[in-house]
């Protein structure tokens, strides 16, 4: 196990790598923590690490995994009398029996149920630590896996048994089942999360705990990377870019109103200049009216960049309420307007199923071909872009080696109020291969964009 030094160190390490912002200095704070609580009391250790280097909500669930690796409530095998059951039972040639016909996991189900339908959260854990012990290796096999025990136990299977037992013939279907299936929905979710903890647990004892920690933990949610978000994953960026778009909504209206003045107004420059014999020394403007600026967003949805797509159609969703006018084109290799898919509530999925069938976005090949996209774009619908628009184009800069349309670009992008490039690419891949990243770079002002934070710090240049 090492030191408790080496346990910090090792901590801290892996928050840091998994991408909580922990500094030396909360470091130091944990430390000095640690020397009021007693250390042989594991749920004090967890809150005390949890006060001193956890920010935000968001990453407590990571920071959780993290302790229960590093900081384990067990060691070896776990579970205190698991050797004193019997195991499963194997067929004549070996094989486990199918555990609806198993005894010893019947008899595990009910066991399990008994102590759902209690609530009794430590001897729960006990019970999985028991459960991993038993189920959690297949046959001839060293690896561990949670399957193997939800599959056996199946606990997902034992609602209506837990329901008929708490209701006992209240009627079905009122407040009372509500709020027991509930509780048992609860307490079966939490019985699977102690079960993968487990597993991690022996895993991390096999393999190494640095190891296991990097398998098994996900970036945070503002570091997640686009291209690898799930539906899941979607929908909580869902609720984080929509801050996010009234931010960048108003970073563009500031910039408008900071780099264009109002109109001249004679009468009061005039009277200014009295006090300077008549010479006009200084101009007085009359002050902008404020307005929402519209936005017209331009996104590669070839196969490279799908996942990039799923982003861009969520910022889009967010953008509407923001802008006062705001029109969306995907191109591949032809370019199409995608405004009528984005009306309010839209699924983001059902939204990229209906433009993947629906919109005219292949011209020959149906390989990205930026040149004959941007071209399109400007001869179909080049009169969305006006002096009062922000033009955003979001894709990777890969045109197969294609033409590139750059007059073209350059075209629009003076006629527009700003311009800006979103590339979810790293940037040590531009410029390499097909990309055309530096070229269009000298037209449009292009950023790295492949995640929220990327996003919120292109936003923070605006102002």
């Amino acid at each position: 196990m090492g030191s408790l030094v080496d346990r910090h160190t090792g901590f801290v390490g892996a928050l840091r790598e998994a991408g909580l912002p922990v500094s030396l200095a909360e470091g130091l704070d944990a430390v000095r923590a640690m020397q009021a609580i007693d250390l042989l009391d594991r749920a004090s250790l967890r809150a005390a690490y949890a006060a001193t280097l956890v920010k935000r909500p968001a990453h407590r669930a990571t920071f959780d995994t993290l302790f229960d690796l590093w900081f384990p409530a067990a060691l070896g095998d776990g579970a205190a009398h698991a050797a004193d059951r019997p195991g499963r039972t194997l067929d004549a040639g070996g094989r486990p029996v199918p555990p609806p016909l198993d005894p010893v996991v019947q008899e595990r189900r009910r066991e399990l149920a008994d102590l759902i339908a209690a609530g009794d959260e430590a001897a729960l854990r006990q019970f999985a630590r028991e459960a991993v012990a038993a189920f959690g290796q297949a046959p001839g096999q060293a690896s561990w896996f949670s399957s193997g025990v939800l599959r056996a136990l199946s606990p997902e299977t034992l609602m209506a048994g837990l329901l008929a037992a708490v209701l006992d013939g209240q009627e079905r279907g009122g407040m009372a089942e509500r709020v027991a299936r509930r509780t048992f929905r609860d307490r079966i979710d939490r019985f699977e999360e102690m079960v993968a903890t487990e597993v991690r647990r022996r895993i991390a004892e096999d393999t190494g705990v640095e190891r296991t920690a990097r398998l098994s933990v996900r970036p945070p949610l503002e570091q997640l990377d686009f291209s690898r978000a799930s539906r899941a994953d979607l929908t909580a960026l869902r609720r984080e870019v929509y801050p996010l778009a009234r931010r960048l909504a108003t970073r563009l209206a500031q910039k408008q109103r900071a780099g264009r003045r109002g109109r001249l107004d004679f009468r009061r420059t005039v009277r200014a200049s009295l006090g300077s014999g008549g010479v006009p020394l200084a101009t007085v403007h009359r002050p902008r009216r404020p307005h929402r600026p519209e936005l017209v967003v331009l996104c590669d949805a070839s196969d490279s960049v799908t996942a990039f797509a799923h982003f861009t159609l969520l910022l889009t969703f967010a953008l509407r309420e923001q802008f006062s006018k705001v029109r969306a084109f995907a191109f591949i290799d032809g370019t199409d307007e995608i405004t009528k898919f984005f009306e309010p509530g839209v699924d983001v999925a059902d939204a990229m199923t209906r433009m993947a069938s629906e919109a005219n976005l292949v011209w020959i090949t149906g390989r990205s071909n930026y040149g004959n996209a941007v071209k399109m774009f400007a001869e179909r619908y080049g009169d969305a872009v006006t002096s009062k628009t922000a033009l955003l184009i979001l894709g990777d800069a890969r045109s197969n080696y294609g033409e590139l349309s750059l007059p073209v670009l350059r075209e629009l992008a003076g006629r527009a109020r700003h311009a800006y490039w979103l590339n979810p690419e790293q940037r040590r891949y531009w410029d390499t291969g097909d990309s055309a990243a530096s070229r269009y770079g000298e037209i449009v002002d292009m950023y790295e964009c492949r995640n929220l934070a990327q996003l919120a710090a292109f936003i923070e240049e605006l102002a």
